[in-house]
């Protein structure tokens, strides 16, 4: 329902019922009016037990978020949801949800009881056009969020509102949908994009998982070619990440952790920077570089 539409039915209601309705109004206008424009995130998350650990790259989440103005809201594209279609969640309440195994008991222990945002999801139905957006209440908050997110603020006090990868789609699609979300930005709402740049499992060497810095050659290679697009903002080759080289193969033999990063790219205007930190490869073949854009 418009608004026009939305005050000629208010107009025919008693007045108690008028005014409950307006004041939900005014509280959606107010949840996502204008404000400064808020920074975007990419996030290594890598290992779920970093969750549990204090290391440098939870450090770096930690210091990252001292550098954050305080969000309304949270909007996260992880990797570890992937749909036929794009979705966000809208219920009230996300559930912290364990999406793996073989870990301690201790993991799967940690909550992370951030509310959700309904009006956000209704928000970001409403500012995407180029495809349709699901609202569902069959999902929550994976570990691709929850496990980096709550270094960021530990008080689960900021709603957060998880948004689906299409596995149909190529980067070229998620690029340019990333684009749309841009108003989000001045509406109090920090995107983050959750996954890793190199994310080859079938190639991990598991004994060197606490060794920081060791990495295969082809690992070495492709962070270094990452992160200079990165930093000179060549967007292009990185959408086209299948086309540079062997390294780049290697280091994302499937998409879904990739995808993410082409969130967070595409939402970055003319006037602003990659800041890159956390950038450490772990088992040889996995990376936890992370990304800041923001103004210059």
């Amino acid at each position: 329902m418009n608004r026009k539409d939305f005050l000629k039915t208010m107009a025919l209601l008693p007045l108690g019922a008028a005014a409950s309705k307006l004041n939900a109004l005014h509280q959606v206008t107010d949840n996502f009016g204008a404000t400064e424009r808020m920074p975007v995130l990419f996030l290594g998350h890598g290992n779920p037990m970093n969750a549990l650990d204090d290391n440098i790259f939870t450090k770096g989440f930690q210091e990252i978020a001292k550098t954050l103005p305080k969000p309304r809201a949270i909007l996260c594209i992880s990797a570890h949801w992937e749909t036929k279609g794009t979705f966000v969640t809208g219920m009230q309440h996300p559930e912290t949800i364990h999406d793996f195994g073989g870990f301690p008991q201790a993991l799967f222990d940690v909550q992370y009881p951030a509310p959700g945002s309904p009006e956000l999801a209704k928000e970001t139905n409403k500012i995407i056009q180029s495809t349709e957006v699901g609202i569902t209440n069959d999902w929550g908050l994976d570990h691709g969020c929850w496990t980096v997110v709550k270094f960021l603020f530990p008080n689960a006090d900021i709603p957060i509102v998880e948004m689906s990868i299409d596995y149909t789609k190529g980067p070229e699609y998620h690029y340019a949908l990333g684009r749309e979300l841009a108003a989000l930005r001045r509406k109090g709402v920090l995107i983050v994009g959750s996954g890793n740049t190199i994310h080859n499992l079938r190639k991990a060497a598991w004994d060197k998982m606490n060794q920081i810095g060791y990495a295969y050659d082809w690992a070495h290679v492709a962070n270094e070619k990452m992160k200079s697009l990165i930093v000179d903002g060549n967007h292009k080759d990185l959408i086209a990440y299948d086309k540079q080289g062997i390294e780049f193969q290697m280091s994302i033999p499937t998409p879904e952790h990739y995808m993410p990063l082409m969130y967070t790219l595409g939402l970055q205007e003319k006037d602003e920077v990659a800041t890159i930190f956390n950038d450490g490869i772990v088992a040889g073949s996995l990376n936890m570089l992370s990304v800041k854009i923001d103004k210059a």
